[in-house]
């Protein structure tokens, strides 16, 4: 296979004079290619609560991106540092609300807040310029830490290995090569050949219309499934390992990701394939003792019932359950891979 080099879209920037957070808007791909530029906090919060800009990672950025905008809003508004101070971690609480399960949201605000809270005595002007460098490190951090894990993925996969994704874990859900799809189009740089199945990953469809396009932008040999198809390939041989992202992971080991992922890692472990959670450290929450502690968003029933559907595909008035995630307990899992390296049970982060 001739190495190709996947095409990366830098999917929340600055517009050019800091005013504003520019987003690729994720909700429309793979048939249009729209880009927001967003200024006002209910845009803001609107574009994490709707899926505008998804996956954990990207999530942390953006959040980072949009409190800084916030701020230099706080700043024309406010002339002592107090006030301004109470508007930046007012809107930080706000913000952080929009989805509660990824924990690199609340994490990337908090360390903005900490920045814009040691500061307090300085010109505002100060705060603002270490504010929108604390964001932009963020981002840069996390380029590094994708890489990072790309690299001990490649560790564990083969030429010709069959890959198993659920939901997206590529570029578009951090900066760049991602996490569980980060090792495979890192593959596909250097010239292996592997084949991916691609759960669609149902009621949003993330596998279907993020990850496909991603991997075959990238030249990946890949295969779109219903979700319920991930028994039988397995069953038929095709899948050497399960590659997935993570929203949450507790300390013991637990990961909440995409609802589906706990149901992959039990038919993973019926056929004995390896399953592994892919995730930069800061998605580990210390604080978290078991994936019992894990907050799982619930989402509209509409998602269900006829969202990318003509029409309603229920009776009008059928009641919807629609949990966003699920936790997969650690001994499901066979290794979390993390910037700083592959672990295996038992875990204790």
């Amino acid at each position: 296979m001739t190495a190709m080099n996947a095409e990366y879209i830098e999917n929340v920037r600055f517009s050019s004079d800091g005013t504003s957070v520019i987003i690729l808007d994720q909700t429309l791909l793979p048939h249009k290619t729209v880009f927001l530029e967003l200024s006002e906090a209910d845009e803001l919060f609107e574009a994490i609560s709707v899926l505008r800009v998804r996956g954990a990672p990207a999530i942390g950025i953006f959040a980072a991106f949009a409190l800084y905008v916030i701020a230099r809003k706080a700043a024309d508004e406010h002339d002592d540092y107090d006030s301004f101070l109470a508007k930046v971690l007012g809107f930080s609480s706000y913000l952080c609300s929009a989805r509660p399960t990824a924990v690199n949201l609340s994490r990337q605000l908090g360390r903005m807040e900490t920045m814009a809270r040691s500061l307090a005595g300085s010109p505002v002007s100060v705060t603002l310029e270490a504010m929108k460098s604390e964001a932009l490190a963020i981002q840069r951090e996390d380029v590094d830490m994708c890489r990072a894990i790309s690299e001990y993925g490649l560790t564990l996969i083969r030429d010709g290995d069959g890959i198993l994704t659920h939901c997206n874990a590529g570029p578009l859900a951090t900066s760049k090569y991602g996490t569980g799809l980060g090792a495979i189009l890192l593959a596909a740089e250097r010239g292996m050949h592997l084949k991916v199945y691609c759960d669609e990953t149902r009621p949003l469809l993330q596998g279907a219309r993020l990850t496909v396009y991603e991997l075959m932008k990238a030249g990946v040999d890949c295969t779109l499934i219903c979700d319920n198809m991930a028994s039988i390939v397995m069953h038929e041989g095709k899948i050497d390992a399960v590659f997935t992202g993570c929203d949450r992971v507790a300390r013991n080991g637990d990961a909440a990701n995409k609802i589906g992922t706990s149901g992959a890692a039990i038919i993973a472990k019926h056929y004995g394939v390896p399953f592994y959670i892919f995730c930069p450290s800061t998605t580990i929450d210390r604080a978290c003792e078991t994936g019992a502690e894990i907050v799982i968003e619930q989402r509209p029933p509409h998602e269900i019932a006829s969202m990318f559907f003509e029409k309603p595909i229920a009776p009008e008035g059928a009641k919807c359950y629609n949990p966003a995630f699920d936790v997969t307990k650690a001994d499901l899992i066979t290794a979390i891979i993390t910037e700083k390296g592959i672990f295996r049970a038992p875990y204790n982060f």
